[in-house]
């Protein structure tokens, strides 16, 4: 078993097209954004942008695209380089069905069992308890039931507006063909279980969402080879996934670069307001922008504090084991709620991962959560080959209502703010660079963005 690190994208030119739509119409006629006078250089050195977007995971890149097709001249500046975060180690998944957040009535009660077990779908190492504490705080009182309906609002919407906007962003950037829909199958193992999932269900079906709940052998038709030890199970066949999802993020940013963006590798410090522009403090020199996108993930808290503004993220460390293809006759994606992973089917291989450790930023990773995920799914899915895999382990930044953060800082409404999406950054990638989008040019988003300020806490 190998530990995996994160690849780094090459500049690659390459021809493409852009097809006109609501948020991605042609400028002056030709499929290319408007080109500017530029004043960036070569090098780690100061430079000039119209905007600066601080992050190149699939929220940060998407936003760049978005904003380019706006015909803004945009940079990306990213600590370690595209597709280097959780945007390509998750599980491939648009969860547009998971309008659900997370933070809901009854989840404090499940808590406690599941810290039971340090390998189990929830750990907080010990150490990082009282670290974690505030944040836990707001978590509780964002899953009242008050809360709850709010945030399923909020999430709803985002979702719709995510769905809607993907596949034209797909087509504009020439990934359409990566997209898949092979539905999810989620499985339980009892009938207790399965009854109390379906408050669940009923939410979804309110907004429209298309399932159908399967009895054993219904389940085993859809997705042959798995375990006797599952009863029920509940199957979503509009469920959408990326053929890999750090090929996903990787192509856009050759598209991005293609389209005349420039990506540097810079660890970004400081974030400092001026009249007529944000200055972008780096290790290796200043960028300097009218307007700058503050997309980078779990890094963006510490960032924002450069504004003065304190924002309650917190770091969900997620865990998988990629293994090669062939591994699995895997057919759908299967989500094990109740032990918190999921298998999925990448062009790749396949890939068992979930679960949430709290743990920070600056703790090593214990791969021994992988390692008990791998044991599990080998045990439901008993003909799963689990030799040759890779281990990996990333940052998911996490809001305490499940919500994340798009809006203008508080200090200056030329930094935009677009990170905490959770689990689902890939998920509302399209969506959120659509909202971005609007917010840099002036334009009125197309859902209330209230429920997703930043100064919200």
């Amino acid at each position: 078993m190998s530990d995996r690190s994160p690849g780094r994208a090459r500049p690659i030119l390459e021809q493409h097209e852009r097809r006109a739509g609501d948020s991605w119409r042609t400028h002056q006629g030709s499929g290319f954004p408007i080109e500017r006078d530029r004043t960036i250089r070569t090098g780690q050195r100061d430079h000039r942008a119209d905007i600066v977007v601080v992050g190149a995971g699939v929220i940060g890149l998407s936003a760049a695209l978005a904003a380019q097709a706006r015909g803004l001249q945009v940079t990306v500046l990213d600590r370690e380089g595209p597709a280097a975060g959780a945007s390509s180690g998750n599980a491939g998944a648009f969860a547009f069905t998971d309008i659900l957040p997370l933070a809901s009535p009854g989840i404090i009660r499940k808590a406690p069992r599941w810290l039971i077990d340090p390998l189990g779908p929830l750990s907080i190492p010990p150490s990082y308890a009282l670290a974690v504490t505030p944040w836990m705080l707001r978590f509780a009182r964002a899953s009242s039931p008050r809360r709850f309906a709010l945030a399923t609002r909020a999430q709803t919407a985002l979702m719709a507006l995510s769905k809607a906007e993907l596949e034209p962003f797909m087509q504009a950037t020439g990934t359409r063909d990566m997209l898949r829909r092979n539905g999810n199958l989620e499985v339980y193992e009892s009938e207790a279980e399965f009854e109390a999932s379906l408050p669940g269900w009923v939410a979804r079906e309110r907004h429209g969402i298309a399932f159908g709940h399967l009895t054993a052998q219904e389940m085993r038709d859809i997705q042959p080879g798995l375990s006797s030890h599952f009863r029920r199970g509940t199957f979503t066949p509009e469920w959408y996934s990326i053929a890999d999802p750090s090929d996903y993020v990787l192509a856009l940013a050759r598209r991005f670069e293609a389209s005349g963006g420039t990506i540097e590798r810079r660890d970004v410090a400081r974030l400092v307001p001026r009249e007529d522009h944000v200055a972008v403090e780096t290790g290796s020199g200043i960028v300097t922008g009218a307007k700058i996108v503050l997309a980078a993930g779990a890094f963006s808290h510490r960032i924002a504090r450069s504004l003065r503004e304190t924002i309650p993220l917190e770091t969900e460390r997620g865990y998988n084991t990629s293994l090669p293809s062939g591994a699995f006759d895997l057919r759908t994606q299967i989500t094990f709620g109740g032990h918190g992973f999921v298998v999925s089917n990448l062009s790749s291989g396949v890939r068992v991962g979930g679960a949430v450790e709290f743990g920070g930023l600056d703790r090593p990773p214990n791969y021994a959560r992988a390692d008990a995920m791998l044991r599990k799914a080998k045990r439901f899915l008993p003909g799963l080959k689990t030799d040759g895999g890779q281990r990996w382990m990333g940052f998911r930044p996490s809001l305490p209502d499940s919500l994340p953060a798009i809006g203008h800082a508080k200090a200056t409404s030329r930094v935009v703010y677009a990170f905490g999406h959770g689990h689902l950054g890939l998920t509302q990638s399209a969506g959120t660079a659509r909202l971005v989008a609007d917010l840099l040019t002036d334009r009125t988003p197309p859902i209330d963005l209230s429920p997703f300020s930043p100064q919200r806490f």
